[in-house]
């Protein structure tokens, strides 16, 4: 198992808690989980190392939110996700970990810009729930590359769902699916390109109560939420992730 000293483990241990909880209720907070453990591990081991407790915590996700997935919503977006999955897979065989600490950076920007213009359309009055063809490729392909390079798939794809209106529940329900679907596949890339190893696991093993007590948290948390909250909270959370990394 890598040495790591107390701070070391105590981000892991709150990101890992933070991962049970945006699976469990707010997808957007994944971000904050993304700046700890790259901040803890360096940024490729840190990428191996939250994509197992992802799986986990979509376990979870699928236990409490699955019975209200729009599945059908999720069938455009495989083509999308899967090129850019491999798009990812090729970067990250070449790219190092400054390289890639940088791209996650510029991805959570892209994925601010994106909610702010989204907050400004509202603002004008555009009531009208955009979608079509180009958005879901878009969508879908900087989805899967942001998955498999940082696994910061989520804030991407919650600005996606956002968009185009998800209720709450069904919103976490379709979440779940593609979020399950997408991790496991990743799975031989991640291991092909060495960044998921024995080592890796190890530390992932004492991590793993901490994402269950994260998924129980948000679950709580879940039952007093309504969905203005829901939309606002995933959106913050979303944005503060972010600028934590960047700085």
């Amino acid at each position: 198992m890598p040495e790591l000293g107390i701070l070391a483990w105590a981000a892991l241990a709150l990101g890992a808690a933070v991962v049970g909880m945006s699976k469990a209720a707010l997808p957007g907070v994944n971000t904050i989980a993304i700046a700890l453990f790259a901040a803890a591990l360096p940024a490729k081991q840190s990428t191996g190392a939250l994509l197992v407790l992802l799986i986990v915590g979509d376990v979870f996700a699928l236990l409490i939110h699955r019975r209200h997935a729009r599945l059908r919503a999720l069938l455009p977006l495989i083509p999308a996700v899967i090129v850019g999955i491999l798009l990812g897979t090729a970067f990250l065989a070449f790219a190092d970990n400054t390289w890639t600490k940088r791209v996650i950076g510029v991805i959570l920007l892209l994925v601010i810009a994106v909610t702010l213009w989204r907050r400004r359309t509202e603002r004008r009055g555009d009531t009208r729930p955009p979608g079509g063809r180009m958005m879901g490729v878009s969508y879908g392909a900087l989805g899967g590359f942001t998955t498999m390079v940082a696994n910061a798939g989520g804030p991407v794809m919650s600005m996606y769902f956002l968009a185009m209106r998800f209720p709450m529940r069904e919103f976490l329900g379709t979440a779940a699916y593609f979020f399950a679907a997408v991790n496991i596949a990743k799975l031989p890339f991640s291991i092909g390109l060495g960044i998921l190893t024995v080592p890796t696991l190890l530390v992932d093993a004492v991590l793993v109560p901490a994402v269950v007590l994260g998924a129980w948290l948000g679950k709580m948390l879940l039952t007093r939420m309504n969905q203005r909250f829901f939309d606002v909270a995933v959106i913050v959370v979303t944005i503060l992730g972010a600028v934590y990394l960047l700085i």
